[in-house]
């Protein structure tokens, strides 16, 4: 099942990825990926080495913010859901990932904050659909990231 991202506003400026820009984008993953590597609950899925995680994590912002398909262009079809299969991904690495997330835009000056709040609402409906594994406590929590 494909993510289909919520209604990315299309204003006079433009898609969000003209709006946030390839730089600023290249600074949120760069980011965002310093805090996932000191994050307890997210540094043991990842590899070591991010260097190619946070290329492919920027080729797919760039598509998905509606900028030219990257991602697709380099390693075909997302398939987000289906390529996390092998790593367990709890609602409570859901959350951490959207708090480094969310850190990562508040660390990002360039990112107008009318941005970051688009673009943070539009990840949570994705990290919420990544969920695939609960453990008991989260089973009596419910999904909810």
């Amino acid at each position: 099942m494909t993510v289909i991202p919520p209604t990315l506003q299309l204003t006079p400026g433009g898609t969000l990825y003209d709006r946030i820009g390839p730089e600023a984008l290249a600074e949120l993953v760069t980011r965002f990926y310093a805090l996932v590597a000191q994050d307890p609950d997210l540094a043991p899925i990842f590899p070591a080495d991010l260097t190619e995680t946070a290329e492919k994590q920027r080729a797919f912002l760039t598509g998905f913010l509606g900028g030219p398909p990257l991602y697709h262009e380099r390693y075909g079809h997302p398939r987000l859901r289906a390529r996390h299969l092998p790593h367990a991904i709890t609602p409570k690495r859901g959350r951490a990932w959207l708090a480094c997330m969310n850190a990562a835009l508040r660390a990002t000056p360039s990112i107008a904050e009318a941005d970051a709040h688009e673009m943070y609402a539009a990840l949570t409906r994705v990290a919420a659909h990544m969920v695939n594994t609960l453990s008991s406590e989260e089973d009596q929590k419910g999904l909810h990231l």
